[in-house]
């Protein structure tokens, strides 16, 4: 162990670890901490920021009333943060980092998930667009009203850069957009963002966030599975289908013969989190080995990723995607739900749009009017951090009728 600014931490973390000490610190400089380190602030910040709290009623796949068991934003984003942990501590990189945009990676989630999304970018469209992880980037950066020196959190530099490119680099060399952003252009958040704190769009971001946007997809995967048998929307048999989960059940099987279908979900789930595990951990040391990354900066500059499944699972992991899509995310049920969902936050927008007057008053006192553009990202922020529940009942207080999400 050594001492550092006053806080503990453990010595022994690879070299191309991603470092607070020193890093690139905050946009607004703050005295360190006696107690804990930078990344462990940011930490602390996000899980006690309102909009980590308003997690526990947005829609992981299904709403909030349909069940007690189902998963929420909030907890995926504590499954996330738990795999998360795991790896980077396998790989010797900053455990409180990786956990950090785990925890944070979905703040900027609309109520009813991806429908919401789907519902307020082209009502959004003339005035910038909307995307949840530039949503995430305001929140902690603008939205956040809880310190008197800044608006935001203050997160790290690396924080930012973890969430802005949860998804690999926004722009080739030239600044042109590329991956999810090529053809639309980087959002209008983020591009507002980084005019004053360049987080470096081009590179790829340290293999910590590298870390929790993989364990994000490690833990969706599974829990999908998890609640779409649950909700009795797949069955077992559907999933014998899949030949990653038939793996997984045969071997079960093998083991403990005939089980109940909670326990034998239970442990095909925690196989399949454990396989995948292993697999990021052990390509990812291969790539490592190749690449001999001497710091943080030879993983951004890096040419591709450092932290990947290995071809053969992400060939598996294909067939298991297709599966999920085909048989729970499209399920006519959740299908019908969602476009409901839409039709909500889309008529919240409108009306909120037009008559502005009638937000509450913390959100009048705040507003521009003036400017359009302005007026209108104002009202997508205060709808897009509404959660599931206070859609519903706001929609049912100003409309005659709202639909029933079941």
């Amino acid at each position: 162990m050594t001492q550092i600014f006053g806080a503990t931490k453990h010595a022994g973390l690879a070299r191309y670890a991603a470092s607070a000490m020193p890093g690139r610190g905050r946009l607004h400089p703050e005295p360190d901490c006696p107690m804990r380190t930078p990344f462990q602030r940011d930490r602390d910040r996000i899980v006690h920021s309102s909009a980590f709290r308003r997690l526990t009623y947005k829609t992981q796949v299904f709403i909030f009333h349909e069940g007690d068991h189902f998963r929420t934003r909030l907890t995926h984003s504590l499954e996330v943060a738990q795999i998360a942990r795991t790896m980077a501590r396998a790989l010797a990189l900053d455990e409180d980092l990786a956990e950090a945009i785990a925890l944070a990676h979905d703040l900027g989630h609309t109520p009813f998930g991806h429908a919401g999304e789907d519902a307020l970018d082209p009502e959004m469209r003339a005035f910038g667009g909307f995307d949840h992880n530039a949503q995430s980037l305001r929140i902690v950066t603008k939205l956040e009203h809880r310190y008197a020196a800044f608006e935001g959190l203050n997160l790290t530099w690396e924080s930012l850069e973890g969430l802005a490119k949860h998804n690999g680099p926004l722009t080739d060399a030239n600044g042109v957009p590329v991956g999810r952003y090529a053809g639309r252009g980087i959002p209008q958040a983020i591009r507002h963002y980084v005019a004053g704190h360049d987080l470096m769009l081009a590179t790829q971001p340290s293999a910590e966030a590298q870390i929790a946007a993989i364990a994000d997809d490690i833990a969706y995967n599974n829990h999908d599975i998890d609640d779409g048998l649950r909700a009795s929307l797949i069955t077992l048999a559907q999933l014998r289908e899949v030949p990653l989960a038939a793996r997984m059940m045969a071997e079960v099987e093998a083991r403990h013969g005939e089980l109940a279908q909670d326990r034998l979900i239970y442990e095909v789930n925690r196989r399949l989190i454990t396989a995948m595990v292993r697999d990021v951990v052990d390509e990812t040391r291969r790539r490592l080995a190749a690449l001999c990354p001497r710091n943080a900066d030879d993983i951004r500059a890096a040419p591709e990723p450092v932290v990947a499944f290995s071809p053969a699972l992400a060939a598996e992991l294909k067939g298991l995607r297709d599966f999920l899509w085909h048989n729970l995310y499209t399920h006519p049920r959740i299908a019908c739900i969602m476009d409901g969902a839409k039709t909500i936050v889309r008529d919240l927008f409108r009306h909120f749009l037009n008559h502005p007057d009638r937000l509450p008053e913390e959100w009048r006192r705040s507003l521009d009017a003036s400017d359009a553009t302005l007026r209108a990202r104002h009202v997508c922020d205060f709808v897009a951090g509404m959660t599931d529940r206070f859609a519903l009942e706001t929609h049912r207080a100003v409309f005659d009728a709202t639909p029933k999400l079941r």
